[in-house]
């Protein structure tokens, strides 16, 4: 529960780093990301963790005891609430079908993170925080900086739980993944910091790319990378986030977060269904293969039927005498 609550707190402080609204509401919340893998990986006894790290975060960041207390509980049952919804629909941590993903996207982040969203902005307004009129606009950050923190930070976490050390990677593998994240860091740094808002769709063939080539192992790192850039760019107000209005940055910010993550995942567990559906169907056709040869008669066992001896030449067949 410590090391939960030490992982929360490290990852809010760095989430912090890029706030937009009142120096607490970010657009990529990281923290849930990590209280929803620690859920899924520690089990559901880990929450007094989540609470804490939650607690510690707010505490510093007002306004009232009351309202940290109150954010606290918005901000550990969103999380639980996510959790106890991916278990009922049968969720699996290798996100190898297209079903997981829908279920992260749907219950984990969109529906889940409403909980953390609503109280949370709801407590500010009530605690004199903010003006009725600003709940909006800090509620739609506050939303999809949670889901953001499901959708690219959960992933991430479930692929380093199960990485290993790629002992059969020849070096052209090697080259290949150091030319992806080198060409995705640097098509994302051009997309994000040019105001033309249409060269972000140059980092789809990277994502793609990711996940055709290395699945969820590539595509999930990859699509963290490219939100964390399109973050810190926002944050700068650079390239196409350089709007007046943070409601149409935060349109324009979450929409590309959105496709980059989406694009990612379902790319990655569309094709790894794909590999295990066909390696599944060669199984099944080497055992099919297997029981035929079983059930073929084999030389030894055919029956010859034998004809009756040939009488000898110039003997003839015993007659009874007429």
């Amino acid at each position: 529960m410590l090391a939960v609550a030490a992982l929360y707190y490290g990852s809010a402080r760095i989430g912090l780093l890029q706030q937009l609204v009142r120096d607490q509401v970010t657009p990529l919340w990281p923290p849930t990301g990590v209280a929803l893998a620690s859920l899924f990986l520690l089990g559901p006894r880990v929450w007094p963790g989540i609470a804490l790290g939650a607690f510690l975060v707010n505490v510093s960041l007002g306004p009232s005891l009351l309202a940290v207390l109150v954010i606290t509980v918005g901000n550990t049952l969103a999380p639980v609430c996510a959790f106890l919804m991916l278990r009922a629909v049968g969720f699996r941590t290798r996100l190898d079908r297209l079903r997981d993903v829908l279920a992260l996207v749907f219950l984990g982040a969109l529906a889940g993170m409403l909980i953390s969203s609503t109280i949370g902005s709801g407590v500010l307004v009530l605690s004199g925080a903010l003006d009725a009129g600003d709940f909006w606009p800090t509620w739609s950050v506050w939303w999809t900086g949670d889901a953001m923190g499901i959708l690219v930070v959960t992933p991430f976490l479930f692929v380093l739980r199960r990485a290993r050390w790629p002992s059969r990677a020849g070096p052209g593998r090697w080259i290949e993944a150091v030319a992806l994240a080198l060409g995705t860091f640097l098509v994302t740094l051009l997309a994000t910091r040019t105001d033309d808002s249409n060269l972000l769709f140059l980092v789809s063939p990277f994502l793609i790319w990711a996940a055709f080539r290395f699945r969820l192992a590539g595509a999930a790192p990859c699509a963290l990378g490219v939100t964390i850039l399109a973050v810190l760019a926002a944050a700068g107000e650079h390239g196409p986030f350089t709007g007046e209005d943070v409601f149409a940055d935060m349109v324009t910010l979450q929409a590309f977060n959105g496709t980059t993550a989406l694009t990612a995942l379902l790319l990655a567990a569309v094709i790894t269904e794909r590999d295990e559906t066909h390696e599944e169907i060669k199984q099944v056709c080497t055992r099919l293969a297997e029981m035929v040869a079983r059930l073929e008669p084999r030389p030894e066992t055919y029956h010859v039927t034998r004809e009756p001896p040939e009488d000898p030449p110039g003997t003839r067949p015993d007659h009874p005498s007429s």
